[in-house]
């Protein structure tokens, strides 16, 4: 799994939706041409972006109902900003992968060199008998 987040210490990049709308649709090029690239390949399993961090919330259920407060990350503005799952012949190509994404074009048309997390996705536990 690809997990894509920056931290806006380490990036100098403003949230998309403050972006020109050709920065944007330049950005938003990009990432198709790879989902196309990737699903053609079979390697795509699935790929979404999210929202920015001002929408999230954290849940807690608790004896008295849920707490609802907003999250996730204030203090250091890091957070997720989407994520790709593959599913590669090796770890090289997964890295590879990686590191094309991480040149997605930003808000001045230059690559953003985002940080990309990569991760395995766990299998899921055998049942108990």
């Amino acid at each position: 799994m690809l997990q894509m987040h920056f931290s806006q210490s380490d990036l100098d990049v403003p949230p998309i939706p403050s972006w020109d709308p050709a920065a944007t649709a330049e950005h938003i090029a990009f990432m198709r041409r790879w989902v196309a690239e990737l699903t053609a390949t079979g390697e795509l399993v699935e790929a979404r972006g999210l929202a920015m961090p001002d929408t999230a919330r954290i849940v807690r259920g608790g004896d008295d109902g849920p707490t609802v407060t907003d999250g996730p990350f204030p203090a250091d503005k890091e957070f997720l900003f989407g994520w790709w799952t593959v599913n590669c012949a090796s770890e090289a190509r997964v890295l590879e992968i990686a590191a094309l994404l991480s040149a997605a074009p930003g808000h001045d048309g230059k690559p953003m060199n985002m940080p990309i997390e990569v991760r395995e996705v766990l299998p899921e536990p055998e049942a108990q008998p």
